[in-house]
């Protein structure tokens, strides 16, 4: 089963792209929404790392009562599960910039069609297109059975 990826919280100053009519695909500014919104996305999830920190430390205690000191590792031990997904995802974030450092954004990996501005908007890190991806999903499912 694939891992559930994160999608970006700042949806408040979300602005879709606008397609101007014969616009090239991955032009300039095209490159440039998608960055910005890879980075902001990154220092989010940045930030959720030292909040993480912050409260382990502030929150850390030796409980008397095994009962409260279990409940206590189990929060803190999911806590560092979706760090750890979440450090992840950073990875695959900074490796989504050097796509577009590269050129190679915003083209499938597969089939090399572009992948499309909604598709990359709902789904910055995307790879493939929504063909190939659903074609993945579907050898994923034969393949568990």
């Amino acid at each position: 089963m694939p891992a559930q990826q994160s999608t970006p919280e700042n949806l408040k100053t979300f602005v879709p792209y606008v397609e101007k009519k014969g616009e090239e695909y991955m032009n300039d500014k095209q490159k440039e929404h998608f960055r910005q919104i890879l980075l902001n996305w990154k220092a989010e999830l940045m930030e959720e790392v030292d909040r993480t920190v912050s409260h382990m430390k502030d929150e850390a205690a030796n409980f008397p009562d095994p009962a409260d000191r279990a409940t206590q590792e189990e929060e803190f031990s999911l806590e560092l599960r979706t760090r750890d997904r979440e450090r992840k995802l950073i990875k695959k974030i900074d490796s989504t910039i050097n796509l577009i450092d590269e050129d190679d954004y915003g083209y499938c990996n597969t089939c090399g069609v572009d992948i499309g501005i909604k598709r990359l908007e709902a789904r910055p890190t995307a790879t493939l297109c929504i063909d190939c991806k659903t074609l993945d999903e579907i050898k994923e499912r034969q393949e568990r059975g």
